[in-house]
């Protein structure tokens, strides 16, 4: 049977293990590692492809001919609600995360410079002094008022909170555009709620970038604003763009990196009596949990070979990020958690032109924060079996939605 006449597999989401993707994937990129796929809605004929292998990932990612433009790309999930026939729609203006180039690189240049690495080393000893802050509020919790879940009283507020001080969004504003980009965050949701959220995130930036022009600030929006480089419509999208990339990534990160080492007391340890392993360590943990378990997806723009196969000109092409990173011919021994080995060539932030503009500022706050929590809290621990905290398979991102944890002293 040729790889047109195969039934198309579904995305394998099943889960053996909170920290390993589908166990699916390791025949998948052992034996095809670019396999026929079910799409369920959008263009592509119910069809597209799946890829599992760190090199055809590598490829497609870096590789043009593949298109990021949303009305191009088929769905392998179903979509929120149920829906007959579903077009996704082109990009609106200014929303550069899901378009080509040249539009995708001239919004992206103007966001850049706040985004690279020197301009987040400046933001360091603010994202010390938050972390110390919520940090010191969690130690404050005397032992009858424990277990505390580790998710809403630190890994959420600490990145939403640096990335708001980051654009210049008041805490006024922070919470219901928190809570409304969560939601659609969400695998389901009405049609209702999609629109009550919409409104809310919509209003409340047009809002603040009404202030922004009245009243700049030191920050990315207030930046933007005071130019003449992007219309009140395109600085909307850009800071929707950007917090809903922000918000939720990086919470994971923190809530389940925490949640892996404690279930790997050697390698926490490790961290703990090595600081100067912070940094690769952070690599690590973002190789061997990769929270984006849907995959980063693209449209062929035309007849392209891939691994062996024949991707035609209008095929959506899935590639599974977590698949990739435990790649056994980059990652020698890929499904073992070793916060020292080589972490070279991990697709965690995706490759190529979109890879994450938001990297070095989510490092940076993981460098801070994965460290601090265990010198702040000894002997913390779960508070329940690892088998009972809940798991975010219901989200576009993975993670844990609850971890509650306790820990040694009184407050």
């Amino acid at each position: 049977m040729t790889d047109a006449e195969q039934e198309p597999l579904p995305l394998p989401l099943e889960r053996g293990c909170p920290f390993d993707p589908p166990a699916a994937y390791d025949t998948l990129r052992a034996e095809q590692p670019v396999a026929p796929l079910r799409l369920t809605v959008g263009p592509g004929h119910g069809t597209g492809w799946l890829v599992t292998g760190l090199a055809e990932a590598r490829a497609v990612l870096s590789d043009r001919r593949f298109s990021h433009r949303n009305e191009l790309i088929g769905l392998p999930i179903k979509p929120p609600f149920p829906m007959e026939e579903y077009q996704p729609p082109p990009a609106s203006p200014g929303a550069f995360i899901k378009m080509d180039q040249p539009d995708h690189s001239r919004y992206r240049r103007l966001i850049t410079r706040r985004f690279t690495m020197r301009g987040v080393a400046q933001l360091t000893p603010m994202i010390t002094r938050v972390t110390e802050e919520y940090l010191d509020e969690i130690a404050r919790t005397p032992p009858s008022a424990r277990p505390v879940d580790l998710v809403s009283a630190f890994a959420e507020p600490l990145p939403v909170r640096v990335m708001c001080q980051m654009l210049g969004v008041p805490d006024s504003v922070r919470e219901p555009l928190s809570e409304h980009l969560a939601l659609l965050g969400r695998m389901t949701y009405t049609v209702e709620e999609l629109i009550e959220a919409c409104t809310v995130i919509g209003e409340a930036l047009q809002k603040l970038v009404a202030v922004k022009h009245s009243e700049p600030g030191d920050d990315l929006l207030s930046d933007l604003a005071q130019g003449d480089k992007v219309t009140d419509e395109e600085l909307v999208n850009i800071a929707w763009a950007l917090l809903g990339g922000g918000f939720d990534t990086t919470t994971n990160m923190l809530a389940l990196g925490t949640f892996a080492l404690l279930e790997h007391p050697e390698q926490r340890e490790r961290l703990r009596a090595e600081p100067e392993l912070v940094d690769n360590a952070v690599e690590e943990l973002l190789r061997y949990l990769t929270i984006s378990h849907l995959g980063a997806s693209r449209a062929a723009l035309e007849d392209v070979e891939l691994g062996g196969v024949r991707i035609r000109a209008g095929d959506t092409v899935v590639v599974s990020l977590p698949a990739a990173n435990r790649d056994p011919e980059q990652f020698e021994d890929p499904d073992r958690l070793d916060l020292a080995r080589s972490t070279q060539g991990h697709l965690a932030f995706g490759h190529g032109e979109h890879q994450c503009v938001g990297q070095h500022l989510a490092r940076s706050i993981m460098r801070v924060a994965y460290p601090a929590l265990f010198a702040r809290l000894p002997g913390l621990r779960l508070a329940v079996p690892a088998s009972e905290v809940p798991l975010r398979t219901d989200m576009l991102h993975y993670g844990v939605h609850r971890l509650p944890v306790t820990w040694d002293g009184q407050a």
